[in-house]
């Protein structure tokens, strides 16, 4: 994707100045000694080739920022702490707001914006391979006036201002490796005037007031991909508990939701069961908190935000919908404890977020996963275009199609009709296990149900994942499933959960991603 910055406000300009240095011929700091080379500018994901960075991982970041909603100004010091994978002479930071200062390993350090959303760093010496860095970034801007391609991960409220979006939202807050190949932990801090709450991941471990400010303090004791991280400022009603395993839930909402108040709160609130739920189908919750927030955005989608997801009001226009709380919860062993090595690999993420919406369907009697897998099948003809995407290798302008979740859940059904259901949840428990807070591709999950089930099954997963037309009627029957393509036989009935599960449908409508 071709992206381009549309630069902050002439506030920021003038509150901020770029730190003067002495330039190399290229312009870009100074001279490198022999040996050291710059970091390069992207990860290198097949889908986003300027996300993230190269020659450095981090593991934590400090964020302490001020926001204030009459402005949507946001004003920041990161502190980001990293390991060189590399002799560096130069690395990048993924920033779309306006730097004022950096200083690395405590030193003044040179930078300049470059590219769409790239802050490079030029240390005061270059660094050695395998050593820790402090690097530190003051920073500020309106994220509301920075846009990439033309659209935004910051949604103004009436209120204040939220940070959600995917595959990317760092970039609109806060200086980042952002690329979910790179996780760290967090500390994140907000200061906000007082009658304003400040929502993110993980433990509320302190709030305190002054002088007509209160600052939030939360902590996410887990690693966590940078999209992941969320920011919401505004004013809510907040509830909290305590599960039977003793974490802390924090479930908010805005006060102006209207007629969506009710709808959101009794699916939201259903949090701590069905995470309970989860448990027994993907092993233990792999997080320290729990919860999720409602803010009044106008968007659409839901997100799965690392243990506090991200609801649109509008996933509750028609009512309650626990279904899309299944969805965005089971993200957090799937997507957030386990996340894709490369955006291409977005089926680890969202087939099983959607296959577990089927599961929960047959847990509550409203239609069996094979009952649903039977009527998706049937619902698209041949050729429908939803069969031409292959949701094992989407391309970057369908990374969010409806086949991704639907045909993506089709192949888990036709992966248990082939091993069984013992060899098939034995899998769905153990993949999270193993892979616990890190990263995997579509190949590492078809290896890892080879070696647990026993039985080859490339074949299956290539049919189901990345053929481009409707498997047949050979493949379908060897899904279990009845309907078949070309087949006489009536329309299978459709589950009665099946509208509700379709409501969820716009989790995937980036709103002009």
């Amino acid at each position: 994707m071709h992206r381009r910055i549309i630069v902050p406000s002439a506030l920021a300009a003038a509150l901020l100045l770029a730190v003067p240095f002495t330039a190399d011929a290229a312009g870009r700091g100074p001279a490198p000694k022999a040996g050291a080379t710059p970091g390069a500018p992207g990860i290198g994901d097949s889908y986003y080739p300027t996300s993230g960075n190269g020659g450095y991982d981090v593991s934590h970041y400090d964020l302490r920022l001020t926001y204030q909603p009459a402005t949507d100004l946001l004003e920041g010091t990161a502190t980001i702490l990293a390991t060189t994978l590399q002799d560096l002479s130069r690395f990048n930071l993924d920033l779309g707001l306006r730097a004022s200062e950096v200083r690395v390993n405590g030193r003044v350090a040179a930078f300049a914006a470059s590219g769409d959303h790239e802050l490079e760093i030029t240390p005061a010496a270059p660094l050695k391979k395998d050593t820790p860095i402090s690097v530190v970034v003051k920073y500020a801007g309106k994220p509301s006036e920075f846009t990439i391609d033309g659209w935004s991960a910051w949604q103004r409220t009436p209120d204040g201002g939220v940070a959600a979006q995917e595959p990317d939202s760092a970039v609109w807050w806060f200086p980042s490796n952002d690329h979910p190949r790179d996780k760290a932990t967090f500390d994140v801090s907000v200061q906000v005037p007082d009658g304003t709450q400040a929502i993110s991941n993980g433990v509320l471990v302190s709030q305190s007031s002054k002088l007509g400010w209160t600052r939030y303090n939360w902590r996410s004791d887990k690693p966590q991909a940078t999209y992941l991280a969320t920011l919401a400022i505004g004013k809510f009603d907040i509830t909290t508990d305590v599960t039977a395993n003793g974490l802390p839930v924090l479930n908010a909402y805005s006060k102006d939701l209207g007629a969506n108040a009710g709808a959101a709160r009794a699916s939201v609130e259903r949090s701590t069961e069905v995470a309970e739920w989860l448990e027994s189908v993907f092993g233990p919750y792999p997080f320290s908190a729990l919860g999720g927030y409602v803010p009044n955005v106008p968007s659409g989608f839901a997100l799965e935000t690392q243990t506090r997801p991200f609801y649109s009001p509008r996933q509750f226009a028609n009512g309650s919908n626990v279904s899309v709380v299944v969805h965005e919860l089971a993200h957090q062993w799937y997507g957030d404890s386990v996340s894709v090595a490369d955006w291409k690999d977005i089926w680890i993420n969202e087939g099983f977020a959607r296959y577990s919406q089927w599961l929960w369907s047959e847990k509550e009697g409203e239609g069996t996963a094979r009952q649903l897998a039977d009527y998706t099948y049937a619902a698209r003809p041949a050729d429908d275009p939803f069969w031409k995407v292959k949701p094992g290798d989407p391309g970057a302008d369908d990374q969010f199609h409806a086949a991704v979740y639907d045909r993506g859940a089709l192949a888990l059904q036709a992966l248990r009709d082939a091993i069984g259901d013992k060899d098939f949840f034995a899998i769905l428990k153990g993949w999270p296990r193993e892979h616990a807070y890190g990263n995997a591709h579509v190949g590492d999950f078809v290896r890892y149900a080879e070696r647990v089930s026993g039985k080859p099954l490339a074949g299956l997963f290539d049919t189901w994942l990345y053929q481009p037309v409707k498997p047949g009627a050979r493949a379908a029957a060897a899904a279990g499933l009845s309907a078949a393509s070309g087949a006489t036989t009536a329309k299978p009935v459709q589950p009665k959960s099946w509208r509700k599960i379709a409501a969820t449908n716009t989790i995937h409508a980036r709103d002009g991603h």
